[in-house]
């Protein structure tokens, strides 16, 4: 005599069926998890950590210092062209001059286009270069003026039209 089926039989199926599903999903997540992108976005990150005291009291130092840094970058008479300006000044507004100016430029957004650039002394605590760059747009200028006895260090960023 056959039997016949209560009701509800295969509910223990589904729940079989959802945890199958559930642990595959998780399996294959933890997978690519592992296997793809570190989260390390930063070279070096351990030695920059055991630096970070020393970065503290060079930029209070540097703080100390009390220099005005002004960045101007004006479009240069060509397209992609740029005149690039920085006027150094100490404490009390008097022009530094003697100093060995340069810098990094680099796009914000792209990497690869990064250029040195050496800004020339032009008196009265102006330095300044024309750069031709590849792309217009925005841009990081990474400055170090390196004088006798202090350096200075600064970040600006300008738009290239």
């Amino acid at each position: 005599m056959a039997q016949i089926r209560q009701r509800g039989w295969w509910y223990p199926y589904i729940f079989l069926a959802f945890f199958v599903v559930v642990v595959s999903v998780n399996g294959t997540m933890a997978f690519f998890a592992t296997s793809t992108f570190s989260g390390l976005s930063t070279a070096d990150a351990y030695e920059k950590g055991l630096a970070y005291n020393r970065n503290i009291a060079e930029a209070k130092a540097q703080a100390q210092l009390g220099w005005n840094v002004e960045v101007v970058a004006l479009p240069g008479a060509e397209a992609k062209q740029a005149q690039l300006s920085v006027t150094i000044r100490d404490r009390a507004g008097h022009p530094l001059d003697g100093l060995e100016v340069r810098g990094t430029l680099s796009r914000p957004t792209v990497h690869g286009y990064d250029r040195p650039v050496v800004l020339n002394a032009q008196g009265d605590g102006r330095y300044a270069d024309r750069v031709t760059l590849p792309l217009v747009g925005e841009w990081d200028l990474e400055i170090v003026a390196i004088g006798k006895d202090a350096s200075y260090q600064t970040q600006r960023r300008f738009l290239l039209p």
